[in-house]
């Protein structure tokens, strides 16, 4: 169905018998059963129905099926323009899925070629991460003893201290959080704050341990700084025979 079918729906007189038929299956061979099969169906056995009646029956059934119609190709012009349109910028992105846009374009499969679409650019987008990566690899600690100019033996050592640095420091956070829930209050409430930290403490070593680690370290720094507030030498405050004795 084109302009001019269009046309001949909206201008023809009530009286003058359509081949609605014609114009449901042109709509198939342009796709429009992939664009939205349920209501071509409805479509289709309205003129069913209007073709089994005769007098104003049939005339009420076919002023509906010509609207129904003329609502029905508007959309579908709609959506198969935009989809030209994407197809057309798709291409020239991605030359070789030319055809394949194009198969989906002709078959009024709109929604699979949107699909098409997402997926050509998400694979693009995970070839530009995968880049992105082995860049930062060829960057990293562990790529320098092949740069010219690198020190294998410091970098070995370097790592090596790291390594265990963090291997030592995992193991004090969980003998600290295994000796807090061995200090926990007994009978205490449900919205006890003390019972509360614990389970926090200990949901986090089971379900992320180096996150754990990180947030021990956190508060081990936090309560330094807190402990050498604390222990700092207060200044004696000047009494007033002192301030006199100045003057």
């Amino acid at each position: 169905m084109n302009e001019s079918d269009r046309r001949e729906i909206g201008e023809a007189p009530p009286d003058s018998p359509l081949d609605f038929n014609a114009l449901i299956a042109s709509l198939r061979t342009a796709g429009a059963g992939r664009f939205d099969a349920v209501r071509l169906h409805y479509i289709e056995v309205l003129a069913k129905r209007a073709s089994a009646h005769q007098g104003s029956v049939k005339r009420m059934l076919d002023a509906r099926l010509a609207q129904t119609l003329t609502a029905f190709q508007e959309r579908f012009d709609q959506a198969r323009c935009e989809a030209r349109a994407s197809v057309a910028r798709s291409t020239l992105e991605y030359p070789h899925a030319g055809k394949e846009l194009e198969r989906f374009f002709v078959a009024g499969d709109f929604k699979g070629l949107q699909q098409l679409i997402a997926k050509l650019k998400a694979g693009e987008q995970c070839a530009a991460l995968r880049a992105l990566v082995h860049q930062l690899e060829q960057h990293s600690p562990d790529h320098a003893d092949a740069r010219p100019g690198g020190n294998p033996g410091a970098r070995s050592e370097l790592k090596t201290i790291r390594n265990f640095r963090n291997t030592w420091s995992k193991l004090s956070a969980d003998k600290q959080v295994t000796q807090a829930l061995e200090q926990a209050p007994a009978n205490a409430g449900p919205i006890n704050s003390h019972m509360l930290v614990l389970r926090s403490l200990a949901l986090m070593r089971e379900i992320s341990p180096d996150y754990l680690n990180r947030f021990m370290s956190y508060t081990e720094t936090l309560l330094s700084l807190d402990q050498g507030e604390k222990d700092k030498p207060a200044t004696p405050k000047k009494t007033p025979a002192t301030r006199a004795a100045k003057k």
